[in-house]
């Protein structure tokens, strides 16, 4: 046996249990490792809340996680790594434990810290996945609402580097940290619309939504073309004709150079707190009144 948090209910953080759990088997293609480290996303705290019951319904006990990186101690048949290696991917089962299942383990970099390469998994994915989605150039103009955030920071990075001019909302404090990645930065809230229009007096082309904060309708305006929306967080998307983008398995296609640049320097992952794995609630409940200003991390 070994431990693991799980929930046995939807709910609050307190939900969440550090309980045992039976060590996992290794699949044909999967490997198992001992988590090192294992990113909190905002994803887990909406399955943990029940927010997602009707599409993702939870099978309880159920433990939380996606992304995790650790060293390999058993590979099924076929798999894609040895025993003593030391990888990072997404969890199939969860990732809030001692031990858990990696399907398509990419190898860590020594120069990338477990911290970071558990964290960069699901975020990294989700922007690079959207920017292709949205088919935008150097020479444009993106928005991105949620600048700030865990996927917002990764796109701001990568849109920049692709020669993209980027402007960012993000909240007041926050504005700073957006700038020094590569965009111009722009104060969320009442009046945004006219701050971003300011920002970019020749109009922008495609927008990302990171924030879910009601935004789509005035992002068309913007664009002039639903089509240049995609958002990752406003389930109401359909409503104003925008994309909700969602995850595939085809996402790890991404991965591989998403850490060779994070363990080239050319991709920062902010780190804002690790916790031990027992305090999985603690985390979840800082997030939720959004006390971080980078990625959560758990330490089993």
């Amino acid at each position: 046996m070994s431990t693991a948090i799980t929930f046995s209910e939807y709910g609050e953080p307190e939900v969440l249990r550090l309980s045992e759990a039976a060590v996992p088997e290794p699949g044909p293609g999967q490997v198992r490792i001992r988590v090192r480290a294992a990113s909190v996303n905002p994803l887990d705290m909406k399955i943990r809340s029940g927010l997602l019951a009707r599409i993702m319904p939870a099978r309880f006990p159920q433990i939380l996680g996606l992304d995790a990186a650790g060293v390999v101690d058993a590979v099924g048949e076929e798999a894609d790594a040895a025993v003593g290696d030391e990888v990072l991917g997404v969890t199939a089962g969860g990732s809030y434990g001692e031990y858990a299942l990696l399907e398509r383990p990419v190898a860590k970099p020594a120069a990338l810290s477990w911290e970071v390469a558990a964290s960069l998994v699901t975020v990294g994915q989700t922007a690079a996945r959207v920017l292709d989605q949205l088919g935008v150039r150097a020479g444009q103009t993106l928005l991105i609402h949620g600048a700030a955030g865990s996927v917002g920071v990764i796109a701001v990075q990568l849109a920049a580097a692709r020669g993209i001019t980027v402007i960012g909302t993000a909240a007041e404090r926050d504005t700073g940290r957006v700038t020094a990645l590569g965009a111009t930065a722009v104060r969320y809230g009442d009046g945004w619309v006219e701050r971003v229009m300011a920002a970019a007096p020749g109009g922008v082309d495609h927008v990302f939504d990171a924030s879910g904060a009601g935004v789509l309708a005035d992002s068309v305006a913007l664009t002039g073309d639903s089509a240049k929306v995609i958002t990752i967080a406003d389930m109401s998307a359909a409503q104003d004709g925008v994309r909700f983008s969602a995850g595939t398995a085809e996402d790890g296609r991404f991965l591989p150079e998403l850490v060779r640049l994070a363990a080239a320097g050319r991709l920062t992952v902010p780190i804002w707190r690790t916790y031990p794995l027992a305090e999985a609630a603690k985390a979840h409940a800082d997030l939720e009144a959004r006390r971080n200003q980078g990625k959560a991390v758990l330490l089993p």
